[in-house]
């Protein structure tokens, strides 16, 4: 219990004690009065002394050996007088609807009496059938018990907490006796395990980097004492603040197939919780998510096709803390007024990770710390895609080629879609059809520094003729693929090819199995990378194509009503499907993730360099291995301006390499959606433009002149930043941090706290403020420039902001482009491919601070090599301006495989004309542009491997 628990218990008492003496009056008299009164008096009284013994309020403190860990509150060792628990009545009308726990999550077949016998609270609003997003009418009593505190030991690396179970939750098994292990892992990091110590229960198989050497904590945890309800409270030692604490919250449930657990939020600014179409900020008015990973496309707040349940949560204080549970059971998340968020899962543990930052970089630099940094791309994947479902054939590709080199269009990667397969068979192409030549097709690409890819579906056709078709041959003769319920075979489900198995990538022989396969396909078409679709996995049919067994596993009496479908093998296989760890009702949601590391490795293996993954379905530590596209979008604006929360949060997620259908997927676009896509996603950190099969042709040059130099400038755009953006993603590779990242991550501070709600704008690192337009016909849009001072892109003009929130100019021939005061952009003139670019010069642009100063980075290496950063095979520069110098910084020159050298230097906001320059102390001719302050030095050929100096007198 915690300082505002017993006060408002001890309230209660005071109030009682005024509501009884209220009533005496009106029973007894005014001569009766006092002597009633007195009575009440002396009961309440010591009812109240009574609750504050009860609650520890004169808690005797444990005496700490460790200083250096959060305190806790023990109480004295408390003696139950008949080992029975006496029911009380609920306690319901104290109980504000902004705070009310849903008691009946399943929403059908509550009425009174049942919502009663469960100990609940009935109170309907009017209404006998609860919509999502109502208030509860079913709900928690303020006095639910639940589990209670047996003992709270002090362990070499936290506290660990036996409770009993003092009545039953009404769900199926209860766990009657539970622990809480709470694990000191580093000073900002705290974990929070609550498992039932008697039986070994599923467990997420991921790869965790967690430690246990804590030192001094930035947090303090409290456990509530021996013989009370179990709560536990983490809050930050700087400030006070809880950041998280099942106290007031939906109540601890452990039973075998429900488990439930709540905590305060610190603020209505929460983030995160994916993989969902919504805005960026959660709302908190009793929305619910469902997370189970499915193939569903893009729809507002349905279960999509990953699971990250992961949310990021702003403190008055502007800190920020992060929360992760790690299950991958179908489950769901309420968020509530209070604020307060629920989670009911169907299976596993509840295993929290706690994050403190605390600013929000440093939380996802926590959090990618645990579940692992994302990989390093190839320099090449962050050049532009193509891809499109139904090319129909290599001739039509071929034109589709030739009109993108014609139109001069820099386009690093084409894709195929699964019309190039034989009958949508794995491992194939249609070499006697349509798709003959194929490989001649991917060998001109390579000639022309460019670079293949096409998608891979996880169902293997069973149908075909034995012997004819090896990944099934193969497959069944290793045992790989999921099996029935009942061990007779693969289970069989249909997806394109007709009916297939399916792999089990926890297989110890799945990826061996996977390598060979993909290796005997490349020796035929040497593809560059893999994109991994239907990976949920999808099926045509529900559970299989004889359908699933009636069992506790397919008829849990637990589904969130929130997940879409009527059962959890609802587009999936059956939930008891055995696979070689576990069922497929615990792993189901790890299937796209277990793909994954299964076609990195193999990957790995064929190429002997660094390559691409793009996976549709991701869990927690997916972004080690892949990157991911926000799936079947349609050509509508409304699906560009969701691209820009999902890209955000999937930043969040530890998976930055990310990017949505430009254009859209489904239907027929439009000259202006295109453009102004084309735009946004020349922002996108993965960049490709994909379409369905019978729509109008959308690659860029399909369209019309004016329409094209409007894409093309976009893609220049993007190519001549990528030395940025290479540098961005080795910061996020070693250090963890997000690419791509909302306002409020640079700016906290701001009026009316603005930045925290902003999602149709996003920046780049700490540098580059992105503002797009995702409506039709418009020309100025709201924006908010952050209070600071910013450079525009194209005219290099400044403007010292205040925090302004306003009308932006959104012209139709580019994208709006500020650049922050203070930052040294390293940049290259845009090729029509990366292996082009990466051949100039680069070019620095300096915007300065209204004090003259600025920095910035660049990291250089081959573009490819599996192990550049671990065998240091790379160059790191860094760049700072200080009082009119311009200095360079050689932290490591491991990579000298082509020659780094630097042509031009821009430098804004120079407020005086130079007399003179000098480069390394020679005199040198420059152009200073009086009406927007900018001096730039130009013809240069210096050495980025040696130190520069550059010194303008004024």
């Amino acid at each position: 219990m915690f300082a505002n628990d017993k006060k408002h218990l001890i309230d209660n008492s005071i109030d009682g004690f005024h509501t009884e003496s209220r009533s005496a009056w009106k029973k007894n008299g005014r001569n009766n009065f006092i002597k009633t009164l007195l009575t009440i008096c002396i009961a309440s009284c010591l009812g109240a002394l009574g609750t504050w013994f009860a609650l520890g309020y004169w808690d005797i403190q444990d005496q700490k050996t460790h200083t250096d860990l959060p305190s806790t509150v023990t109480a004295q060792p408390h003696v139950q007088q008949t080992g029975q628990t006496i029911k009380q009545a609920p306690q319901c009308s104290q109980t504000p609807a902004s705070s009310r726990v849903d008691c009946w999550p399943q929403y059908v077949g509550a009425n009174q009496q049942t919502c009663e016998e469960k100990g609940c609270c009935w109170l309907p609003a009017g209404t006998s059938t609860r919509r999502l997003g109502d208030v509860p009418y079913c709900f928690y009593p303020s006095n639910y018990q639940g589990y209670k505190v047996d003992s709270v030991t002090k362990t070499a690396s936290g506290y660990q907490a036996t409770l009993h179970l003092s009545g039953p939750s009404t769900w199926p098994n209860d766990v009657q006796n539970v622990n809480v292990d709470v694990t000191f892992q580093s000073p900002t990091t705290v974990r929070v395990k609550i498992y039932d110590p008697a039986t070994q229960r599923y467990e997420v198989p991921i790869k965790t980097n967690a430690t246990k050497t804590p030192g001094m904590t930035d947090y303090d945890v409290a456990i509530s004492p021996q013989g009370t309800d179990f709560t536990i409270t983490i809050t930050r030692k700087s400030t006070g603040t809880v950041i998280f604490s099942n106290a007031n919250s939906a109540p601890l449930v452990f039973a075998d197939q429900f488990l439930q657990f709540g905590t305060q939020l610190s603020s209505a600014y929460l983030y995160g919780l994916g993989e969902h179409r919504a805005p960026f900020l959660i709302s908190t008015n009793w929305s619910k998510r469902g997370f189970w990973s499915r193939d569903q496309p893009p729809t507002l707040d349905a279960n999509l096709y990953g699971v990250h349940p992961f949310y990021l949560n702003v403190e008055d204080h502007k800190n920020t803390h992060g929360v992760f549970l790690v299950n991958s059971n179908a489950m769901e998340i309420e968020v509530s007024p209070q604020p307060a968020l629920a989670y009911r899962t169907t299976g596993g543990i509840l295993d929290f990770y706690i994050f403190t930052g605390p600013s929000p970089d440093s939380v996802i630099q926590q959090y990618t710390g645990l579940i692992g940094r994302p990989f390093m791309p190839p320099y090449w994947a962050l050049g532009f895609h193509l891809c499109r479902w139904g090319y129909g054939g290599v001739d039509p590709l071929k034109a589709v080629i030739k009109r993108m080199r014609d139109a001069k269009m820099p386009y690093d990667t084409q894709w195929n879609d699964i019309d190039y397969m034989r009958d949508h068979l794995d491992w194939t192409y249609d070499a006697d059809g349509k798709y003959k030549g194929l490989p001649d097709v991917v060998a001109d690409l390579h000639n022309n520094g460019q670079h293949y890819i096409m998608i891979i579906d996880p169902g293997i056709s069973n149908s075909q003729p034995a012997g004819s078709y090896p990944p099934y041959d193969d497959g069944l003769k290793k045992g790989i693929f999921i099996m029935n319920t009942d061990d007779s075979g693969p289970i069989i489900g249909k997806v394109w090819p007709g009916t297939t198995a399916f792999p089990d990538f926890f297989h110890p022989n799945a990826t061996a199995y996977w390598t060979y396969h993909a290796n005997s396909y490349h020796n035929i078409v040497p593809f560059d990378g893999i994109w991994i679709d239907m990976n949920e996995p999808s099926n045509f049919v529900q559970g299989s194509t004889s359908g699933c067994p009636k069992n506790d596993l397919e008829n849990p009496p637990f589904v969130p009503p929130v997940i879409l479908g009527q059962s959890l093998s609802d587009k999936t296989l059956c939930a008891s499907a055995k696979q070689a760890i576990s069922t497929h009702y615990n792993l189901h949601s790890l299937y796209g993730h277990s793909e994954a590391i299964a076609t990195k490795m193999a990957l790995d293996s064929i190429k002997q360099k660094r390559s691409i993954v793009i996976s549709r379905s991701t869990y927690p530590t997916s972004g080690v291995h892949t990157g991911h596209w926000l799936g079947d979008n349609n050509a509508q604006w409304p699906d560009m301006y969701y691209s820009i929360p999902g890209i955000m949060n999937f930043n969040l997620f530890g998976i930055p390499l990310v990017g949505a259908d430009i254009c859209g997927f489904n239907g027929d676009t439009n000259p202006e959606l295109c453009a102004r896509w084309m735009q946004l996603g020349a922002f996108y950190p993965f960049m490709r433009n994909h379409n369905t099969i019978g729509a109008k042709d959308q690659d860029p040059a399909s369209f019309d002149t004016t329409t094209q130099n409007i894409m093309r400038d976009a893609l220049n755009l993007r190519y001549t930043l990528l030395p940025y953006l290479y540098t961005l993603f080795y910061i996020s590779h070693v250090y963890g941090t997000p690419v791509v990242r909302p306002i409020f991550f640079s700016y906290p501070e701001s009026e009316n706290n603005v930045t925290y709600s902003v999602d149709t704008q996003f920046m780049w690192g700490d540098s580059l403020l992105i503002t797009p337009t995702t409506s039709q016909n418009t020309l100025k849009g709201q924006g908010y420039l952050p209070k600071d001072r910013w450079y525009d892109w194209f005219n290099h003009s400044y403007i010292d902001s205040t925090g302004y929130l306003g009308d932006f100019d959104l012209p139709m021939e580019h994208i709006n482009l500020q650049v922050r005061g203070g930052s040294i952009i390293p940049l290259q003139a845009p090729e029509v491919t990366t292996t082009l670019s990466r051949k100039n010069p680069f070019s620095l642009l300096a915007t300065l601070t209204p004090g003259g100063a600025s920095q910035g980075m660049l990291y250089w290496d081959d573009g490819e090599s599996l192990d550049s950063i671990t065998s240091s095979a790379y160059n790191l520069i860094y760049f700072r301006i200080v009082k009119h110098v311009l200095t360079s910084t050689v932290a490591l020159p491991g990579y000298h495989g082509e020659a780094m050298t630097l042509g031009q230097v821009t430098v804004l906001g120079v407020e005086i004309a130079p007399t003179s320059v000098t480069i390394n102390g020679q005199v040198k001719t420059t152009d200073y542009n009086y009406s927007n302050k900018a001096l730039q030095i130009y013809n240069l050929s210096l050495d980025l491997l040696k130190p520069i100096n550059i010194n303008w007198t004024v």
